[in-house]
């Protein structure tokens, strides 16, 4: 089979008997073989695995059709998913010997969907540490061009969907993991609504902080993913017991009517992105006016407050997690992970309660904000990859990141494509919407992703090294 295929293409070719579930997982694993020397995507690659579940699922598909439209996917998990049977390290010396009895809860629901498992696949230490290169496994590249940074945490995953490896997989967003990859990769990623998908099995950073979700190609592939991720689960004690909405229900209903804010200081002010960025951000909006929604300016709290926030309950609650390692087999760490996590046991009591107090009084003054609006509008990343070995250690205390003020409210967000940078790389924006809105947030993704043609251009690396 020649060129890529989204999840949604090649479901409808899967349903029409016109694609093999084999014949698309042995071209996944070729590209693999090709590229991934090069991006270092894969911890580890289950072939046998993956052949097995491809022809399982092409048995199935062939008797009774497909039981939905994720049934034949190749995907691959990122390596802080717990999988039954198979290595889950958290790219780490720690848990390098790591085989779980039991998948998490979203790997054995996307599982039963019937998605075809490639493998595990690259992140940052513990989904905190990175990138960092004294680990016993590189850290994942960007291919659109390989000395770049990927961002992280879900690094493997970013890159892997990018070079079309695989067509989804799953990421953690604690401060911003799913997006920034999302971003840097030039692909879609979502960090649903705190509590939409179960945890459970996933090995935690900061528990009120921590979200699972997709990411894949399209928008319309992260609405088919998530349908099958979302659910109650009474194993994760923040699982919000409601009903799950048809994800799709409204990808063909146009901007049309969406009430848009934008919060421009904090991508033109309080941390100015690159002007490739600025312009992806303004096409956008002028994409969402002349679609007949209404854009209008929102003013928040300086972005240095939402990130501070974040950072500090992140760090002590991380701390509390990895505190018993931390003191007994500090320098199995990373120096990175290390580092950066030892700060939390430096936060006093009072500072860490004050943190929790603003934390209310932000997600308040954000409930006020989006009350008669759909959609909020601001940067993923403040601009192109930079080099992957040009990324500072201490770089989340320069400039204040733009993702995680939706980890703190716990508002879904999304990070979209919108057009390439310096040096052919991508840039991109995030659309954020009220909780458990996520039907009207891949609206208005969709209508926006599907007017562009950022969609038809991928990394040129894959495209010659494949061919």
């Amino acid at each position: 089979m020649e060129g890529f295929l989204t999840i949604a293409e090649a479901a409808r070719r899967i349903a029409t008997k016109d694609l093999s579930p084999v014949e698309l997982t042995r071209h996944c694993l070729a590209r693999i073989k090709a590229l991934d020397g090069t991006l270092n995507s894969f911890i580890r690659v289950t072939e046998e695995r993956a052949l097995a579940d491809a022809k399982a699922a092409e048995a199935a598909i062939m008797k009774s059709g497909p039981k939905g439209p994720l049934h034949g996917i190749p995907f691959g998990h990122k390596d802080i998913y717990c999988t039954a049977g198979i290595l889950t390290t958290a790219h780490s010396k720690l848990l390098k010997d790591h085989v779980p009895r039991e998948d998490a809860t979203t790997v054995k629901q996307l599982a039963d969907a019937g998605i075809v498992l490639m493998g595990k696949l690259a992140t940052h230490e513990f989904a905190f540490g990175g990138p960092s290169f004294d680990l016993p496994w590189p850290p994942a590249r960007n291919p659109w061009n390989p000395d770049h940074f990927t961002a992280g945490s879900s690094s493997g995953t970013g890159a892997a969907v990018a070079a079309g490896l695989i067509l989804g997989g799953t990421g953690s967003d604690t401060g911003g993991s799913i997006r920034g990859p999302a971003a840097l990769c030039g692909i879609a990623g979502i960090k649903p609504t705190y509590g939409l998908c179960s945890r459970a099995g996933v090995l935690p950073l900061a528990f009120s902080l921590d979200h699972a979700g997709p990411m894949a190609w399209t928008v319309e592939d992260c609405a088919i993913l998530l349908q099958a991720m979302a659910g109650y689960d009474p194993a994760d004690p923040a699982s919000a017991d409601r009903p799950v909405p048809d994800f799709r229900a409204e990808l063909a209903t146009g901007a049309k009517g969406l009430r848009v804010g934008v919060v421009r200081h904090f991508h033109e002010t309080d941390h100015r992105v690159s002007d490739a960025t600025l312009v992806g951000i303004e096409g956008a909006l002028d994409f969402f006016r002349k679609s007949g929604a209404t854009v209008r300016d929102v003013s928040l709290a300086p972005l240095v407050e939402w990130h501070g926030c974040n950072f500090l309950i992140l760090v002590v609650e991380a701390f509390a997690v990895h505190e018993q390692w931390l003191r007994t087999q500090f320098n199995d760490y990373g120096e990175l992970l290390r580092d950066r996590m030892a700060l939390g046991g430096l936060v006093s009591g009072a500072d860490h309660v004050q943190a929790l107090r603003r934390r209310r009084e932000l997600c308040a003054e954000m409930a006020a904000a989006m009350e008669d609006l759909d959609i909020l509008v601001t940067a993923s990343q403040p601009g192109e990859a930079p080099r992957i070995d040009a990324v500072p250690k201490w770089g989340m205390f320069e400039k204040p990141g733009f993702t995680s003020t939706f980890n703190l409210t716990g508002y879904p967000a999304i990070s979209v494509c919108t057009g390439y940078g310096a040096g052919g790389l991508p840039v991109a924006m995030q659309l954020a919407a009220k909780p458990f809105q996520e039907p009207t947030l891949f609206r208005a993704a969709h209508a926006y992703e599907q007017a562009m043609p950022w969609r038809k251009t991928r990394p040129a690396l894959a495209v010659k090294e494949a061919a």
